[in-house]
């Protein structure tokens, strides 16, 4: 009965601490989600979600991984659900990108391996090289912060504008210190640019907006982003404080593996570049 007693005792003492314990930490959610469950990614369809669907079928299940994917076509979903839980991680989006959504949403989602790069492109359904833009030509860019600044740069490195010195990624039409075509812009949201180009003269792509819209960065891009050196990698993301489940670790293995090269390489023929 003593023994008992002595048992009851330990058991509720250590109940108590364990809640107390727990009430200490509520405040704080970073590593506390459950990881035994399957890991639910929120993609672009291409080409993110295609890689991600290609480990999920073939790499998977062997590394003792249930994965889920979910494919959203917005920029913004996938860090608003991956910020408030309705999904694990997202895999659609480069650090300059997510450095502007986490500054000014108030978000904490933090980059984990880079995966690919997506060159982003000029294209035109009316000219067949850049320099044959007419003067007044219209060009659509995309309207996220970003994208319009990494679409600007594009086309001041390769001679078609000058922007004004030290302007960064929120660079807009306005810090274009040089136009000699006189060129014009449109601004649309990033998934319409491809729609766009029967109503403009050209318009800057973002890749993974491109290859749907049966688009060949390698092949039809009027000018193309250089891998080299590039900061627009797209990687796998978490919200912080969840960069050690163990499931994101095995994600992050496999998407960064010689199979997912390979993949690649082979699917996307030049138009999706391998970072690792």
């Amino acid at each position: 009965m003593r023994n008992t007693a002595k048992f009851t005792t330990a058991v509720l003492a250590a109940g108590a601490l364990t809640l107390g314990l727990t009430a200490c930490g509520s405040g704080d959610d970073s590593g506390s989600s459950d990881t035994s469950g399957p890991l639910v990614v929120a993609a672009s369809p291409t080409p993110h979600a295609e890689i991600l669907n290609f480990v999920k079928d073939k790499l998977a299940k062997k590394a003792g991984l249930d994965l889920e994917v979910k494919e959203f076509s917005d920029y913004i979903t996938p860090n608003t659900a991956t910020e408030d839980g309705s999904v694990d991680a997202n895999y659609f989006q480069n650090k300059p990108y997510l450095d502007d959504f986490n500054s000014k949403r108030g978000t904490h989602i933090v980059p984990v391996v880079t995966v690919h790069l997506e060159p982003l492109g000029l294209y035109s359904h009316k000219v067949k090289k850049a320099d044959e833009l007419k003067s007044g030509a219209t060009v659509a860019v995309p309207n996220d912060a970003v994208n319009e600044a990494r679409a600007l740069k594009l086309l001041a490195g390769n001679g078609l504008i000058e922007l004004k010195d030290g302007v960064g990624n929120d660079a807009t039409p306005r810090d274009i210190a040089d136009n000699p075509k006189d060129l014009k812009f449109k601004e649309v949201e990033a998934a319409q640019t491809p729609r766009s180009l029967d109503d403009v003269d050209a318009a800057v792509v973002n890749g993974n907006y491109a290859i749907p819209a049966g688009l060949k960065p390698a092949e039809d891009a009027l000018v193309l982003e250089s891998p080299k050196d590039n900061p627009y990698g797209n990687f796998l993301a978490v919200k912080k404080g969840h960069e050690d489940d163990p499931r994101v670790k095995k994600l992050a293995k496999l998407l960064t593996s010689p199979e997912v090269k390979k993949f690649i390489e082979d699917k996307y023929a030049g138009s999706v570049l391998a970072s690792f």
